[in-house]
């Protein structure tokens, strides 16, 4: 992203570009469900880890598949037929695999801390009160709503629209991010991100982006469709329960006007691929252009609560969507308001109240949105909690554990070939004129790429945690997370922070940094193994790399120089080449059918589809400049290419649940997995590989074979 852009789908971005979709900790995946104790919870986190293979996996393979027909299921297709998805999960593939590994690994180390009898105020009695807040659910049980109702008395007692915005104003929260999940966690009609200036990459800056809906896209609110006009059907019962279980009458029709006004919200936002187009983005308000750009909600009141009332100048992502949900506060009655502040309070925070909250959250959030018909164990939602507050804590102790100094070594030198590789490709492009080439060469030259872990470690000694109360810990975490990113506004900017904990299975590209985080959760089998063999690492970790690198000079990251300025330094025929592959590339992808009626929206996922490219391109250089002029041996029968191909392919191999399916296709830069590997139908190298002819569904002849990088 800027700040994500990585394989996972998703973290700050512009901000960053995330490998993979990445959903942060929301209400849906840590309802409270079984009523299960401490002690059995940890030990579950012995479960044994799954079995090591160095190379390909060729026992997932579908040999009878040609791999010019579906190169996803020749690669992965065994696994497919005897995969199932387990009944706590959306999907299941490599991403998640690790990913459980990395919970029972943190696991341990929340175990460890609940042992040691940690001094109270460190790091490791924050680690074990946060977890035990979120274990004890008799207490959760006993309490009710009681935890959260200062916050909705405060709701009720609101009697005109300048304490509407003063209050909204105090519950401004860190809580955006420009590409992914927009909405999440606001409370609040718009969100704080702070990052690099657009203008003046040297400090930090203050955005404000566009919230308020709880489904996760406007085309959920806005699609005629039969099955979103159900899950709106779904959503209106949902929002009443919620309603009911707080105690507020006449439910149901309550509901159908909180509903009725995040339609309206949603007609003036801004869609995904909207907000990809960053130099949209670039609007410097002042407090004076709120008031007559904007003109509804009491700008004044707002900002003096959120604590902003000194910030000068604010960078604003979606004018228009400012505009028109600031006239929606006007023209939209008070109690409406209300009703939908109370409501969006309760699915926030109802996943940390008693089980009637919290599962009637999940009930829609997970059941209804992405198909998960059961809840994950509670002790996995609690290591899950503990990661999202006390990432860095947690990091720290998992960096010394799981990341020794061989293997932050071995990756480097893996960097370092990539990064060789992506030199050479940007010094032989034809089409980019020399003072373009010149720019780019000096952007890849600059860029920081973090291997493992961060140079520094967040400092959480502000941040109260205590043992038997879990909302308060969630609120003075959002809390703690807002001040820290306010306190840093106008300061000299850090481009070596991280944006993912060592902990993340992930990996991300920081534009306004010039910057490449790859934790070391995701530096491990079956990504990256010292003891596999050159074709499969290049193929699985390489192209990873080369994805992230990638983003450098896509569309959004080649908006920003080396220092992080948005700048544009294309020529205009740069961008007209440019434009015209990926438009190419971008129509390639609109034919794929996700779903019986649902294609990729190529536009939406471009980004991403160009890294998958072009970091597939590179790698697959990389690893032949790798070989030193000799040739590799082949393995199971598999060439060196075919091999490289093949764990390339593996990457993506997964299954998802069709509602969260559509919830990706619908709401995430990133393409579904087939999709992703299926891009090899680009390469010469990869029709040499496997003999692929005309007439296999995947041939494409070589003058329309995308070729950017």
């Amino acid at each position: 992203m800027l700040i994500r852009r990585g394989h996972a789908a998703r973290y700050q971005q512009i901000c960053r570009k995330e490998m993979f979709p990445v959903h942060r900790l929301r209400s849906s995946t840590v309802l409270a469900a079984a009523l299960l104790s401490a002690a059995p919870a940890l030990a579950a986190a012995k479960m044994p880890q799954h079995p090591v293979a160095h190379g390909i996996a060729v026992r997932n393979m579908d040999l009878a598949v040609k791999p010019g027909d579906n190169f996803f299921l020749y690669a992965n297709g065994a696994w497919v037929a005897r995969t199932k998805i387990p009944s706590d999960k959306a999907g299941v593939g490599v991403f998640t695999t690790l990913f459980d590994k990395s919970r029972r690994d943190v696991a341990g180390i929340v175990k460890a801390a609940t042992r040691s009898k940690a001094p109270a105020g460190s790091n490791e009695r924050k680690i074990a009160d946060l977890y035990a807040s979120y274990m004890n659910v008799r207490t959760l049980d006993a309490l009710g709503l009681k935890p959260l109702q200062p916050q909705l008395s405060k709701v009720k007692a609101v009697r005109d629209k300048q304490e509407l915005a003063a209050l909204m104003g105090s519950l401004l929260r860190a809580d955006v991010d420009p590409l992914n999940d927009t909405n999440f966690h606001t409370v609040n009609l718009f969100g704080l991100w702070t990052s690099p200036g657009f203008r003046d990459p040297a400090v930090y800056a203050p955005y404000l982006l566009q919230g308020g809906l709880v489904l996760p896209s406007r085309a959920y609110y806005l699609s005629s469709s039969a099955h979103m006009r159900r899950v709106r059907a779904q959503y209106a019962r949902h929002i009443a329960s919620m309603l009911r279980l707080a105690g507020y009458s006449r439910p149901a029709a309550r509901a159908a006007k909180v509903l009725g006004l995040e339609k309206s919200i949603a007609k003036v936002q801004w869609s995904l691929s909207q907000n990809e187009v960053v130099q949209k983005a670039n609007n410097v308000w002042t407090l004076a252009d709120f008031e007559a750009k904007a003109p509804g909600l009491d700008w004044r009141a707002y900002f003096a609560a959120a604590g902003l009332s000194h910030q000068r100048q604010f960078y604003v992502w979606q004018p228009s969507a400012f505009a028109g949900e600031s006239a929606l506060v006007a023209s939209t009655p008070l109690a409406v308001w209300k009703d939908w502040l109370a409501f969006h309070l309760l699915e926030q925070y109802g996943p940390f109240l008693s089980h009637a909250f919290a599962q009637e959250t999940f009930n829609f959030e997970g059941r209804v949105l992405t198909g998960v018909p059961q809840q994950q164990p509670r002790w996995q939602r609690a290591v899950d909690l503990v990661n999202e507050y006390l990432g860095d804590a947690v990091g720290q102790l998992y960096a010394q554990k799981y990341f020794p100094p061989q293997a932050k070594a071995a990756a480097q030198d893996m960097v370092a070939h990539l990064i060789a590789a992506w030199h050479k490709r940007l010094q032989a492009l034809t089409w980019l004129a020399p003072s373009t080439k010149a720019e780019a060469l000096k952007k890849l030259d600059s860029i920081y790429v973090g291997i493992g872990y961060p140079q520094t470690w967040k400092d959480y000694s502000a941040y109260e945690v205590k043992a038997g109360d879990l909302l308060g810990n969630v609120w003075r975490a959002r809390l703690w997370k807002y001040r820290y990113n306010i306190d840093r506004i106008g300061k000299p900017v850090d481009r070596h922070e991280w944006w993912m904990e060592p902990q993340t299975v992930n990996a991300v590209n920081l534009p306004l940094q010039d910057a490449l985080n790859f934790p070391a959760a995701i530096l491990q089998p079956p990504f990256f193994d010292p003891k596999a063999p050159a074709a499969d690492n290049y193929g699985a970790i390489g192209t990873i790399i080369g994805h992230e690198i990638s983003h450098t000079f896509d569309a959004e990251g080649s908006a920003f120089d080396a220092e992080g300025r948005l700048r544009n330094w294309w020529t205009a025929a740069d961008h007209r080449h440019f434009e015209q592959e990926a438009k190419a590339l971008e129509e390639q992808y609109d034919r794929y059918q996700a779903l019986p009626g649902l294609h990729v929206n190529g536009q939406q996922t471009i980004d991403e589809d160009i890294a998958d490219l072009g970091g597939l391109m590179a790698a697959h250089e990389a690893y032949h400049d790798s070989l030193n002029g000799r040739t590799p041996p082949k393995i199971d029968g598999f060439t060196g290419d075919q091999q490289f191909f093949i764990a390339f392919g593996q990457n993506w191999g997964s299954k998802t649940r069709s509602a969260a399916l559509r919830r990706q296709v619908l709401a995430d830069p990133h393409a579904p997995a087939p999709f992703r590997a299926d891009t090899v139908r680009n390469s010469d190298a990869w029709y040499k590989a496997f003999d692929v002819k005309p007439g296999e569904t995947l041939y494409l002849p070589p003058e329309k074979r995308v070729r950017i990088w």
